[in-house]
């Protein structure tokens, strides 16, 4: 009976039949791959109908500046997401950093402290959002309300009572005609200059980017590049080579199982609450040091974009799975598709809103799908 049992075949589990599967089934269990392909195929289609300007060096250029705003708040939201919560405050949080940075570089610091510098601008507004962030989060673990509505509700909060204060004090819900701190300031240069300018030196040494006087036509990316790359790989960090990361999954999959382990639950969304109002001071700061304005309608609707950039990267809607590489591609993706309109005329703008609908449809399905093959159809 032993000699029987020592001679036949060892089980087989399906852990061992995903880890044994053909290179075809492994990327079938990524969440990005969908993103990925949707991504390829929206490149190619749109090199073809601008007759390759949305490549060209200005073309890069501006395409990467929309594909990095929305890279850097759709990745705070993908953390959230995973995690199991929902931040709709994130655009009436982009526009609160930005006309409060404004206001301050306009008018100075608050209580009669003085003029303030972009530094302290940024730091102060900084606390303030984070200190909301933290805010929203314990509201949520505590009331164990849906951060949906919770956020819903601050949505509106946060929209309106920048209207009423900005109207207040400066009389207008828009600040333009700021100095050019570019000028003056590293600090400001950081959010608003202009970077990885060896780029566009090696692509002119090579015989491109070159302007009808026969100079080099561009000379570097706008800043917020800079920070997508960095908030992506620091996010990508977490979430792959840390325990942190684990317990972001751990809390997404099942809270109560994560609590029983030992993760500290509350902590992680709130912390995590946290990072989607700094990623929104960040993308705000951006905006401000490069265009010396401000505008507090200006984040209207980034928070639903920011969530189908992640969703349409294959990060789940009820947590505990996506990657940050899929929302990468997902910006990417989005990005090229609002700014094709200014490279194919043709094209109205509207159908931006009509491509976002049909591909976000598109991608919950077909993360329902990777998402029953990986758990055996539960």
């Amino acid at each position: 009976m032993n000699e029987a049992k020592a001679g036949a075949a060892p089980e087989r589990s399906e852990a061992d039949r995903l880890q044994n599967g053909g290179l075809i089934d492994r990327l079938k269990q990524r969440p990005e791959v969908g993103a990925f392909v949707v991504m390829v195929v929206v490149i190619i289609a749109i090199g073809i109908s601008s007759g390759g300007n949305a490549f060209n060096p200005l073309g890069l250029k501006n395409n990467l500046s929309i594909i990095a705003q929305f890279g850097i708040i759709a990745t705070g939201a993908c953390l959230l997401m995973i995690a199991g919560d929902f931040d709709l405050s994130i655009g009436s949080m982009i526009g609160f950093a930005g006309m409060s940075m404004a206001m301050m570089l306009k008018w100075g610091l608050p209580f009669g402290l003085g003029e303030a510098t972009p530094a302290a601008a940024f730091f102060l507004t900084l606390a303030m959002t984070l200190g909301i962030g933290w805010c929203i989060g314990f509201i949520v673990v505590r009331s164990k309300l849906s951060s949906f509505i919770v956020t819903l509700a601050f949505l509106f909060f946060l929209r309106g009572l920048t209207e009423v204060c900005f109207r207040l004090i400066n009389r207008s819900t828009q600040i333009s005609g700021l100095p050019d701190f570019k000028e003056t300031s590293w600090f400001a240069d950081l959010f608003g200059g202009e970077v990885f300018s060896w780029f566009y030196d090696v692509w002119f040494w090579l015989g491109g980017n070159i302007n009808r006087a026969g100079d080099q036509w561009v000379d570097g990316f706008d800043s917020r590049v800079m920070w997508w790359v960095i908030v992506s790989v620091v996010a990508y960090y977490v979430l792959s080579r840390s325990q942190v990361g684990n317990w972001i999954y751990a809390t997404g999959d099942n809270r109560e199982s994560a609590r029983a382990n030992g993760v500290p639950v509350n902590k992680v969304r709130i912390s995590l609450f946290m990072f989607t109002a700094f990623c929104a001071t960040l993308f705000a700061a951006c905006q401000v040091f490069e265009t010396n304005t401000a505008d507090a309608a200006k984040g209207n609707l980034k928070e639903l974009e920011a969530i189908a950039i992640a969703v349409v990267g294959g990060t789940l809607m009820t947590g505990g799975f996506g990657s940050v590489l899929g929302v990468v591609f997902g910006a990417v993706t989005f990005g090229l598709v609002a700014n094709a309109v200014f490279f194919i005329p043709a094209i109205d703008g509207a159908y931006y809103r009509v491509f976002v609908g049909v591909v976000l449809l598109t991608a919950v399905f077909l993360n329902e799908s990777v998402r029953k093959r990986i758990t055996g159809g539960i």
